[in-house]
């Protein structure tokens, strides 16, 4: 269970594991997998086998060891951690831009959210938790085998109640009529969003919000284009390049540093031999060493933004 979906329950994770729950088994920030805890089942991974039996009872946040002594991290499923370990049925959005999609769709709980489509379901997870514990995602996908895995991979993660996943094409056949007026915010991921955008319009209240993910700039112009002739103002497009950086603790000696560019603490002083004497000493110092990572994201998409406005 990923979030308790009752109203009347306190809004956080269910604090201690139980049986058939989902967890992320965290190795490192590039290892983790989701597991779900089964009595009598085991995990078998480069540090040995750990016993599911160890598990049920603990806390999400648990370091747990094997009879090796070596250990794992059992963590709660979030939006964050599901994004990574999910199965791409599709390319899929990250944090950077799930973050910022978020931010600027204006979306907070009690909203009520159309998305086309739902890919592997990376963006409606947080979409979910953000609209709860009142607000409901409406996902479309016309695919029918990738709409349903999106509805198990829910199930799995206890959103069910939150998000409902229906088979549409967007593109051809716009979003149903029942609601319209009636939404806060939409965001498109569509190959021809601006056939979409009409329709979108339609649906949104006054004063909504409308995102479209393009991975092509030329997607972006024709969307423009579709936006400011549907009642659509205030259009905006962002590129987000997110940097990551590995820190980790190195050696410096005679001035120089072995590894990055970057110190932290101060020179020391150890002996050094040079084959002649034991009494010659050479400066040393513990260094913090920060570089980015060779496998940082580079593009992913463009993000346009408008906020719909009628003239009365």
């Amino acid at each position: 269970m990923m979030l308790a979906i009752n109203p009347s329950d306190k809004k956080t994770f269910q604090r201690h594991i139980s049986e058939g729950d989902l967890v992320i088994v965290y190795e490192r920030h590039d290892s983790m997998k989701a597991i779900k805890v089964q009595d009598g089942s085991e995990l078998q991974n480069r540090f040995g086998v750990f016993k599911h039996s160890d598990w049920i009872g603990k806390p999400f946040g648990s370091k747990v060891f094997n009879q090796k002594g070596k250990f794992v991290y059992l963590l709660a499923p979030t939006p964050e951690l599901w994004t990574l370990v999910l199965s791409h049925r599709t390319q899929i959005l990250y944090i950077a831009d799930i973050s910022f999609v978020i931010s600027f769709l204006e979306i907070v709980p009690g909203c009520v959210v159309l998305e086309s489509g739902t890919g592997s379901g990376s963006l409606t997870t947080s979409l979910a938790r953000a609209v709860a514990p009142t607000g409901h995602v409406y996902t479309f996908d016309f695919h029918e085998p990738r709409a349903a895995s999106a509805r198990e991979d829910f199930e799995k993660i206890g959103m069910s109640q939150l998000i409902t996943v229906n088979v549409r094409d967007i593109q051809g056949e716009g979003f149903p009529e029942k609601f319209e007026g009636t939404i806060d915010s939409v965001f498109l991921d569509l190959p021809q969003p601006w056939l979409a955008i009409p329709s979108a319009g339609k649906m949104l209240k006054q004063d909504g919000v409308i995102c479209s993910f393009s991975p092509c700039i030329e997607q972006v112009q024709r969307s423009c284009e579709a936006l400011r002739s549907s009642n659509f103002t205030d259009i905006r497009t962002f590129e987000i390049l997110l940097r990551t950086y590995e820190v980790r603790g190195g050696k410096e000696g005679l001035g120089t540093i072995e590894e990055g560019d970057f110190v932290g603490s101060l020179p020391r002083k150890r002996p050094y031999s040079n084959g002649h004497s034991s009494n010659v000493v050479r400066e040393t110092a513990s260094c913090v060493v920060a570089r980015p990572c060779s496998e940082s994201r580079g593009h992913t998409g463009y993000l346009t933004f408008a906020r719909f406005c009628l003239t009365i």
